[in-house]
C-alpha cells in the first residue's frame, strides 16, 4: 500500500520542528480528515535556506511533510513555487489514491510559506 520511501519519510521524517524566526510560515489544513500542517521556511538571497514542519495527521502526511521540506531547501522561490502536488507524490515513489489529498497540504502549505514571505518582504 505504501511505498518503502513513503514509510521511511513517516518512520524518520526530516526537518521536523520550527523556526522561530521564519522569514515565511504556511498552514494548511483538511476539515474532512482533520490533517494540520505548520510550514516554517528560511529565505536568503532568494533561496530557501532551512524548511521545517509541525503536522497532526496520518502517516502519510507525516511523510509528505518531510518530503515537502526536503524537495524545498535549497531551491529559488520561483523552483519551490513550481513544486506540486504530483511532483510531491512522486518523490515518495506514489501515494494511494484515497491519500492524494495529503499530498495537497504540502505544496499549498509550501505556497503559503512563500506568499507569507513575499507579503511581510513588501509589507503588504
Amino acid at each position: 500500500m505504501y511505498s518503502k520511501k513513503l514509510m521511511d519519510h513517516f518512520q524518520n521524517p526530516r526537518n521536523v520542528g520550527e523556526i522561530p524566526d521564519a522569514d515565511g510560515v504556511g498552514v494548511e489544513g483538511n476539515p474532512v480528515c482533520g490533517d494540520v500542517m505548520k510550514l516554517f521556511i528560511k529565505v536568503d538571497s532568494g533561496k530557501i535556506v532551512d524548511a521545517k514542519f509541525q503536522t497532526f495527521g496520518c502517516g502519510a502526511a507525516i511523510a509528505v511533510s518531510s518530503m515537502i521540506t526536503e524537495m524545498a531547501k535549497g531551491k529559488t522561490l520561483e523552483e519551490a513555487r513550481a513544486i506540486t502536488k504530483q511532483s510531491v507524490a512522486d518523490a515518495l515513489d506514489g501515494l494511494p489514491a484515497q491519500k492524494m489529498h495529503c499530498s495537497n497540504l504540502g505544496a499549498d502549505a509550501l505556497h503559503k510559506a512563500i506568499d507569507d514571505y513575499n507579503a511581510k518582504k513588501t509589507g503588504s
